[in-house]
Formats: structure tokens, sequence, C-alpha cells
């Protein structure tokens, strides 16, 4: 029903909240952040799989798009 996931190698140092943000806005995928299940949840995601595979394979490849984006670019606004 659900799978946890650590967060991609350059998008780390956002946080699991600043991520989960910008997957939504960036992807248009929501994303719960890890950190909101508990100090042990910080560095991961949490994807719901309860959608039909339409709507998954859409969101996968929205998120693929998203991954493949220079991380850089949201280090840096949100270091601003």
């Amino acid at each position: 029903m659900f799978c946890w996931a650590p967060l991609p190698k350059g998008f780390a140092d956002l946080g699991s909240m600043t991520f989960s943000k910008l997957a939504l806005t960036e992807a248009k995928v929501a994303v719960s952040p890890g950190v909101g299940f508990g100090e042990y949840g910080e560095g991961y995601v949490r994807l719901g799989l309860v959608e039909n595979r339409h709507r998954i394979r859409q969101a996968a490849r929205n998120l693929k798009t998203f991954l493949a984006s220079d991380p850089e670019q949201y280090l840096a606004k949100a270091a601003e």
C-alpha cells in the first residue's frame, strides 16, 4: 500500500519536507515527508501506491523528469 524511499542523491540535503514540496510543485506528485513520521523518518519520503496503474505510471514519469533536473537550482533557492 505504501513504499518508503530514501531521498535521491543530490536532493538529500534539502530534507524530506522541502523535497516533498518540490515534488508537488515541480512534478505534480504528492509524497509524504518522512520527518512527519518521527525522527528516523527524515531522509525518506512515503509514496502511496493506492491509485490505478495509469496514475502511478504518470506519477513515475513526472518524478523521473523532476529527478533528472539539476538539484543545485533547488539547493540555491532553499538557502535563500
